[in-house]
């Protein structure tokens, strides 16, 4: 009997571990409850009235006061003194009027004290409006305004003081007041008494209340601005349970713009955990090895296009000389560059999420090994089951970007594995926190009568798919995907087979309008690697490697052979200015700057073409007037 008990319950034990390999469900309960322990630990902060973030950052002043807390070239605090600057820069903040509830612009490079102006904001209930510290002109005069800030501390570096030194009158006549960081200000700085204006500050902070004011890219128009609610903050849960494997060992290394969500909010939760920080200025390819060693960090922050420029820069000689180096974090890792990665640097772990400056999906993938590669997500079974009616996929109009419906009037579904543009269904507007002075906008984020009559979804205005494992892979933004020849194109998936080609160090796609043609063709932007010319590229074997791996309407018709990628301020691709310019080869450079004088291809009128040539100007007129048969 005991034997006959054994095996069943071994065969018992075999079958429940083949269940979890096969259907996920272990790691589906790890997520429950680390939402259901986020849900304790928020309700515990609203009882006690301490939501505000500066409650998770101060006592580690006395915890650990003489341990390293932020690594900077220029400059570097323990926490103990990390705590006293950020109090000081409170006391500055309310000595030039600011009280709590208001919002503050800060319009400064990364440095050290980028974080401890945020926190000191944070310390009298106030919050940060992170101004792109690109920003000029009528731009930065528009985020000021919408931001409500009648403070901006501008960073002292010649160029930023500069610009604001262009808008400075008109701004003072909307009644802000600037404060530029010059050796004078930080050695009245220095003098403050470092001392904690008191909890009456932060009694007002709700979770309703912004941590702080982030923008948009802009690279459709003027940005538009969201507040990072203090409530989805504490959506990362109980800091005392850190994901990802964290210990106080850890350190994070950030170059990414510390204005933007992904550099800003992850070191901010990594402070506010107990956890030291990295900061460099600003992204540097030939720099960054360097700082990753010395600083000796153990994660570092990754986001659009950052690690390919990096794997295909020169061989760095301490590249893989980083022991304490265990993982990547970020956003925008793409396929052809992920596993490469990984190999070259030595980098065993990537953590790549999915999100949105103001989104209200999202989902992060921790990966250790090959299965989990080139996915932003995973759900188990019974998270697939629990979510089958809140996060929809639904087919999309690739040219103007609405719902495409059903003669019931509810939207088209499509199956997890297709893909679609993915809906959250949401139980009111209240939901989306939505944008500042923007109603308009707003309420474009959200679809009605999408499954049944009187739903309400947020639109998340990019398009993914999930396969029958549950993994969750990025398929293209809402406006990107072009249709071509009765076929949507996903320029995701374009970019992604082109990157792999030998030679290509970067693709990037779009559809182009061409005169007699419904829909849009497909151009790829093609930066070579060093080396390769447009002369000793070979552009037949090109084409035929594109007909052999892409359905026939994703094929480019156009190549545009660039010298410098397009890109925003936070290492994403910038599509805009490329598709601005189109295929008229004369006005190239107008919209994308160093781009005169770039060469573009394409695989010519007809269809026995075998390899891509230079577009001439009686091509051009052709192409023009609608003559050409693509």
């Amino acid at each position: 009997m005991a034997a006959t008990a054994a095996g069943l319950v071994a065969a018992g034990s075999a079958l429940a571990a083949y269940l979890n390999a096969k259907y996920h469900i272990g790691q589906d309960i790890k997520v429950i409850r680390h939402v259901l322990r986020a849900r304790r630990h928020y309700e515990r902060l609203v009882e006690e009235n301490r939501a505000s973030l500066w409650y998770h950052f101060a006592p580690h002043a006395s915890l650990h006061p003489h341990a390293l807390c932020i690594w900077s070239r220029g400059k570097s605090y323990t926490w103990a003194q990390a705590h006293d600057r950020a109090v000081q820069w409170a006391q500055l903040f309310l000595s030039k009027g600011a009280q709590a509830g208001d919002v503050v612009a800060i319009y400064l490079i990364n440095s050290a004290d980028f974080m401890l102006v945020w926190l000191g904001l944070l310390c009298i209930g106030a919050a940060p409006a992170l101004l792109n510290y690109n920003l000029r002109g009528e731009a930065l005069v528009h985020c000021v305004r919408i931001s409500g800030a009648k403070l901006i501390l501008v960073d002292g570096d010649q160029e930023i003081s500069g610009r604001w030194g262009e808008v400075e009158g008109g701004m003072r006549e909307m009644g802000v007041e600037g404060v530029v960081v010059t050796p004078s200000l930080l050695s009245q700085i220095d003098s403050i008494e470092a001392i904690d204006p008191g909890d009456s500050y932060r009694a007002g902070v709700k979770g309703t209340s912004p941590m702080s004011l982030m923008y948009t890219s802009g690279t459709t128009g003027l940005p538009k601005a969201a507040p990072f609610q203090t409530s989805r903050f504490h959506d990362r849960g109980d800091p005392t349970y850190p994901p990802f494997g964290q210990t106080k060992q850890d350190r994070w290394f950030c170059s990414m713009p510390l204005f933007h969500g992904t550099g800003g909010i992850t070191l901010m939760m990594a402070l506010t955990m107990g956890i030291s920080v990295a900061v460099a200025p600003k992204f540097s390819v030939s720099q960054h090895w360097d700082d990753i060693a010395d600083s000796e960090a153990t994660i570092f922050v990754y986001v659009g296009e950052a690690a390919r420029y990096l794997l295909h820069a020169p061989t760095h000689p301490r590249e893989r000389d980083h022991p304490k180096l265990r993982a990547i974090y970020g956003n925008g890792m793409r396929p052809d560059v992920w596993g490469r990665f990984k190999e070259r640097f030595a980098v065993p772990e990537v953590i790549e999420f999915f999100n949105s400056t103001e989104g209200v999906l999202t989902m992060v993938n921790y990966s250790r090994n090959a299965y989990t590669q080139d996915c932003v997500g995973r759900n188990g079974l019974l998270l697939r089951a629990y979510l089958h009616n809140t996060l929809v996929p639904v087919a999309i109009d690739a040219e103007t970007s609405d719902l495409l419906r059903s003669p019931t009037g509810l939207a088209i579904r499509t199956s997890y594995a297709e893909g679609g543009e993915i809906l959250v269904k949401v139980p009111d507007e209240s939901a989306f926190a939505g944008y500042v002075n923007n109603p308009a906008a707003n309420a474009k984020k959200f679809a009605r009568n999408v499954l049944q009559q009187g739903d309400l979804f947020y639109r998340s205005g990019d398009a993914l798919r999930r396969d029958s494992d549950g993994r969750w892979f990025f398929k293209d933004r809402l406006g990107d995907t072009f249709r071509w020849k009765s076929g949507n194109v996903s320029t995701a998936q374009v970019a992604e087979t082109l990157g792999k080609y030998p030679g290509v160090a970067e693709a990037t796609v779009y559809g182009v309008p061409v005169p007699g043609h419904d829909g849009r063709a497909g151009c790829a932007a093609i930066l070579f690697e060093s080396g390769v010319t447009r002369q000793t590229f070979d552009w037949a074997a090109f084409l035929a490697y594109a007909r052999k791996e892409l359905v026939k309407e994703a094929v480019p018709v156009f190549v545009r052979v660039v010298r410098r990628s397009s890109q925003t301020d936070n290492e994403k691709q910038n599509k805009g200015p490329l598709k601005a310019e189109g295929i008229d080869i004369t006005t190239f450079g107008s919209k994308f700057e160093g781009g005169a004088g770039d060469a573009l291809m394409w695989t010519g009128a007809g269809r026995e073409n075998r390899t891509y040539t230079p577009v001439q100007p009686a091509d051009l007129e052709v192409l023009k007037s609608g003559r050409a048969r693509l």
